[in-house]
């Protein structure tokens, strides 16, 4: 099915969220042991905000034209230079869902995953007080493999935050002043989502990466847009979201769902560098309303379809959820059963490149991890 996008369609805003993996350590019987278990950070956005009110988020926010300043080219000589700044490979471009419009470089002096790293960066610092910065006298990334580490808070933390809040440019200011550079090299491509029908007003193309810390930092909420915060393995985070502890966006609880599956946090952090390239595609949701529901179709899915049709529009079927369900032989999909409950079905394998969550079936009483 095809056809012409309505007049008007909405447009995304470019974003770039950074999934935070911290270490942790569980206690023993002789006190605390060390652990390869991870926790993810969550924060927990104000109940005034307009976008997703109360949710609880990865870091992250728009991408602005201060994140690819040619002043930046200054700041990360002599050591890292254009075009790659030491990233190697340039990830490679993703084919458009029909109807929008590619992924070109940011309108700046950056590559376009340069400004959408030191953007997550940046947003990490304004939302959580987090500084993933490297200093300059260090040596190439490429030669300092390992987790990353937050640094220290400066003094005047809430005075900075506050600049960098009004006037994006303040961030690389912060970080002349420290004489370091955003830590661009911790960030892995860990792929993204587009905003689906029927959210016209704000629709965001938000690129994810992960970042993978050796423990759990200190973390402030500015108290403006965020009020409070989590540190949750995803299991944990799935049995609050459950619980109606906290609120979840579907990809977030997609997102928590695959990170699961890592059995640690060095599996995490080795896949994700492994196969830095591999991780970098966009999914843009298709909803489908059965009789009685609603699903969201993933890339995969046997009822997918990459049609400009289906960005302003749903597909639609008089069928109800539970005989979509039975029919489904190649899956990659989520049931949105309400607010606060969600359901995944994926019958797709994953390998070494690419992770898939498992399927999540939540039963009447207890839950069931198929």
């Amino acid at each position: 099915m095809s056809g012409p996008l309505r007049s008007g369609p909405s447009t995304w805003r470019r974003a770039a969220t950074v999934v935070l993996a911290a270490g942790c350590s569980r206690p023993g019987p002789a006190g605390p042991r060390s652990s390869d278990g991870f926790r993810l950070l969550l924060l927990q956005r104000a109940p005034n905000q307009r976008f997703m009110p109360g949710a609880h988020v990865f870091p992250g926010g728009t991408l602005d034209a201060a994140d690819s300043s040619a002043d930046w080219l200054r700041l990360f000589a002599p050591r890292h230079t254009p075009p790659r700044f030491g990233l190697g490979r340039e990830p490679p471009q993703q084919p458009p869902f029909p109807g929008l419009p590619r992924d070109d470089a940011a309108a700046g002096a950056l590559p376009d995953d340069v400004a959408l790293r030191i953007c997550a960066l940046r947003e990490a610092f304004e939302e959580a007080g987090l500084l993933l910065l490297r200093p300059r006298g260090s040596e190439p990334a490429s030669q300092q493999p390992g987790l990353a580490l937050p640094l220290p808070p400066p003094p005047g933390l809430a005075a900075w935050r506050s600049r960098v809040r009004t006037d994006p440019h303040c961030f690389l200011q912060l970080c002349a002043l420290l004489d370091c550079t955003p830590d661009i090299w911790a960030l892995r491509s860990w792929g993204g989502w587009l905003t689906p029908y029927p959210h016209l007003s704000r629709r965001f193309n938000t690129t994810f990466f992960l970042c993978c810390l050796r423990q759990t930092p200190p973390v402030e909420p500015d108290h403006i847009e965020l009020v409070d915060y989590k540190w949750l393995s995803p299991a944990e985070a799935t049995e609050c979201f459950l619980s109606k502890e906290i609120w979840l966006a579907p990809p977030q609880f997609y997102e928590i769902r695959r990170l699961e599956t890592f059995a640690s946090l060095s599996a995490l952090y080795r896949f994700s560098s492994d196969c830095p390239l591999e991780i970098t595609e966009k999914w843009l949701p298709i909803i489908l309303l059965t009789a009685d529901g609603t699903i969201s179709l993933l890339p995969g899915d046997e009822l997918y379809r990459k049609d400009s049709h289906f960005l302003e529009n749903p597909m639609s079927t008089d069928k109800k959820t539970e005989e979509i369900l039975k029919e489904g032989k190649v899956v990659n999909r989520m049931v949105i059963h309400g607010f606060l409950l969600y359901e995944i079905y994926v019958s797709l394998l994953s390998n070494n490149k690419r992770v898939y969550p498992k399927s999540y079936v939540v039963q009447k009483n207890p839950p069931a991890h198929l």
